[in-house]
C-alpha cells in the first residue's frame, strides 16, 4: 500500500498545488488584462464580454472541484490507516489519531486551493460586468 501514501502525498497535493498556481497565474493575466483593456477597441458587447470572461470558467473549475480532489486525499489516507491496522494486527490509538490528522491534511488543503479561486473568481467576473457597463454607457 505504499503507492497509495504516494498518490495521497504526492500525487493529491501535487495536484492541489498545480491548481493553486494556476488560478492565482489566471488571475494575474485577467486583473493585468482588465487594466489594460481599451473599451474603444470593441464595437460589439458580446466581443467584449468574451474577451472579459476568457478562462474564468477555469477559475470555477478549480474552486469548485478542489474540495473534492482534497477530499478524495482524506479518503485514500483513511484507506491506508485502515489498511495498516489490518495488517499490523493491533489497535495502536496515537498513531491512528496520527494518521488521520496527515489524511485530513489533503481536505484542508483542497479548502486553501478552493477559498481563493473562488473568491478571485468572483472579483474577476464584477469587475467584468462593471467594464461592460462602463463600455455601455458609452456606447449606449
Amino acid at each position: 500500500m505504499d503507492w497509495l501514501k504516494s498518490i495521497t502525498e504526492y500525487g493529491i497535493i501535487g495536484l492541489l498545488a498545480a491548481l493553486s498556481v494556476i488560478a492565482l497565474a489566471i488571475a494575474i493575466e485577467r486583473f493585468r488584462f482588465y487594466k489594460s483593456i481599451r473599451l474603444d477597441a470593441f464595437s460589439d458587447r458580446r466581443h467584449l464580454e468574451l474577451m472579459l470572461t476568457r478562462r474564468l470558467h477555469l477559475l470555477a473549475t478549480i474552486g469548485s472541484n478542489a474540495p473534492y480532489i482534497g477530499l478524495l486525499g482524506t479518503i485514500f489516507g483513511i484507506m491506508l490507516i485502515f489498511y495498516t491496522m489490518g495488517q499490523e494486527g493491533m489497535v495502536d490509538s496515537s498513531r491512528i489519531m496520527i494518521g488521520l490528522a496527515l489524511s485530513l491534511k489533503a481536505t484542508a488543503a483542497g479548502l486553501l486551493v478552493a477559498i481563493p479561486s473562488v473568491v478571485l473568481y468572483n472579483l474577476l467576473l464584477r469587475q467584468a460586468r462593471e467594464i461592460v457597463v462602463t463600455w455601455e454607457t458609452q456606447h449606449g
